[in-house]
């Protein structure tokens, strides 16, 4: 298994080389590591089947070429019950395996399920909102929010609240782990955590509209130290989150430069949530 998983590795690093440059395979988290572990074993169990396909294709080519006098052609050939036996059981032990994997592993991740801190930082509780076409970042503990920024520190659990102020969305840290959808007038949870500091690119991987491209956040993840002062630069902000500075911010709009709002009224996302079904559909200009 060792050397197949060794193949596998391989393979996936040189076929999936777009998605690294999105952070699939450059794990920093807990869940992406279980993640990306779940897919190299994926890939190993297909590769019991897709590697001898390849090698018997190749050598039937071979050797049943038309200049190959020892080949025995037999035209009356019907059936093999070895063969059957063969052709089917190895792909049905290969779902079987598969499913397996994908059973356990989906339940093992659960979004829902709070993770244990790596170096005894408390959790950052953070409610992400997705709107036209940008995202919203609120933490509830420390009054403040962030359009298209997070900053948390490095180690610490981080505890996602998710929804959509407008149509369905999706959100996703690739180097983090764990796609999961944001949805008007209901909440999602999710459960990250960073494990090495560092700044980790955040998409939209759900079609959204005009804008969609360009819903681009960034993760930063620092120390402690970093993560206190950054609080108290942002607590400085003179801007604040309220209805009305909501209703400003919900106006459809794409390339958001990301900035802090120093104050946010600790009712905001019931208040997102009652309105996120009434905003009226608008075109970003």
């Amino acid at each position: 298994m060792a050397l197949v998983r060794s193949a596998a590795i391989g393979l996936a690093t040189s076929s999936l080389a777009a998605c690294r440059a999105a952070g699939v395979l450059d794990a920093q988290g807990p869940v992406s590591v279980a993640e990306r572990l779940i897919l190299l074993d994926a890939t190993a169990i297909m590769l019991v089947v897709v590697a001898p396909v390849i090698v018997l294709t190749l050598g039937f080519a071979w050797w049943y070429r038309s200049g190959n006098r020892h080949a025995a052609y037999d035209p009356e050939w019907a059936y093999s019950g070895r063969i059957e036996l063969v052709v089917w059981s190895i792909p049905a032990m290969v779902v079987i395996l598969l499913s397996g994997v994908a059973w356990i592993g989906s339940h093992d991740l659960d979004p829902a399920v709070k993770l244990e801190s790596a170096s005894g930082a408390k959790p950052v509780r953070i409610q992400a909102v997705s709107l036209d076409w940008k995202w919203l970042f609120i933490y509830p503990d420390e009054n403040l929010a962030a359009v298209n920024e997070l900053v948390v520190p490095a180690g610490a659990p981080l505890e996602f609240e998710l929804t959509s102020a407008t149509v369905m969305n999706a959100f996703f840290v690739p180097q983090l782990g764990s796609q999961i959808y944001t949805m008007p007038g209901m909440t999602t949870h999710l459960n990250l955590r960073a494990d090495a500091a560092g700044n980790y690119p955040g998409i939209s991987s759900h079609f959204s509209g005009d804008g969609f491209s360009d819903m681009r956040f960034v993760l930063h993840a620092v120390s402690q130290a970093e993560y206190r002062q950054w609080l108290e630069h942002a607590r400085g902000e003179p801007a604040v989150l309220d209805a009305m500075g909501y209703a400003a911010l919900a106006r459809a709009s794409s390339n958001v430069t990301p900035h802090l709002y120093g104050k946010v009224d600790p009712m905001m996302l019931e208040h997102i949530l009652r309105t996120a079904t009434h905003v009226p559909p608008t075109v970003a200009r």
